[in-house]
């Protein structure tokens, strides 16, 4: 009895041990893609309290971290079917201070024209988290909800999971990843800035379509992209930095679904 005693509190211990690091595990699991967020979000705010004490190469750095943690985390909730309504929120409000008010302020405004194009971008920005989707997909979900929830025979040829996500207006990660590149290549030309920061606006709020690109979710060259991305922004002088992330993200706004579409 007494051996049985031992044996029974020893496995006791092992099944309390073995759910605790189960309930761990399961935690990290549905909050890894917030961690993400959380940390877009902090180098937000590091961006602005650099560009607040007027060093705007630091905050360039930040910003490009920024944008890769923004394509990882989405990446990381769908892998681990860890998505949620708080990790969409967070995500759009880590984006909203990371590349929209921490990259306005590289605009360094100083007059009433400047501030109106700083308070223009952050705009454009909350106006592309607020209204971004797929336009097909809400004609098709409106669609579906006329005809009382399910599609009528007739359109099921038109199967929703067949049409690609797309966004309307120029996504404020690739804006954003685009004018820190321009800062730091051209070392604080801001004449240069405001007018890519305007060009960058007109892109957002002209809601032409442009991929879900995915990057860690698709071809196999994509993620080497998004791997290179790591080492130049990470590891590399500015300069081979901002090249690398120039030539990125003016790739996906000049030839979006060319390149970086799904099928592409």
């Amino acid at each position: 009895r007494w051996v049985a005693g031992i044996f029974q509190s020893t496995k006791k211990l092992f099944l309390s041990e073995r759910a605790g690091w189960g309930r761990t595990l399961e935690f990290i699991r549905k909050n890894a893609a917030n961690g993400l967020s959380v940390a877009n979000l902090v180098a937000g705010l590091s961006s602005v309290l650099c560009s607040l004490n007027r060093q705007y190469q630091h905050s360039c750095w930040l910003l490009l971290v920024g944008f890769l943690l923004d394509l990882a985390d989405g990446a990381v909730a769908r892998q681990l079917d860890a998505c949620s309504a708080l990790g969409a929120k967070l995500d759009d409000f880590a984006d909203f201070t990371t590349f929209g008010l921490a990259t306005a302020l590289l605009l360094q405004p100083q007059g009433v024209v400047d501030g109106l194009l700083t308070i223009a971008y952050v705009m454009a920005v909350f106006a592309r988290l607020c209204f971004f989707s797929s336009g097909k997909l809400s004609v098709l979900g409106g669609i579906k909800w006329l005809f009382g929830g399910d599609f009528p025979p007739w359109l099921n040829i038109w199967h929703p999971a067949e049409i690609p996500f797309t966004y309307r207006g120029l996504p404020c990660p690739y804006a954003s990843s685009l004018l820190a590149g321009t800062f730091l290549l051209t070392e604080g030309n801001v004449t240069l800035l405001r007018i890519t920061a305007f060009v960058m606006t007109v892109f957002m709020v002209d809601q032409g379509s442009y991929p879900h690109d995915k990057v860690l979710e698709s071809q196999l060259w994509k993620k080497v992209v998004y791997a290179g991305g790591v080492v130049a922004i990470l590891f590399s002088p500015a300069v081979v930095a901002s090249i690398y992330c120039l030539a990125w993200s003016t790739s996906y706004i000049v030839f979006p679904f060319a390149i970086w579409s799904c099928k592409a």
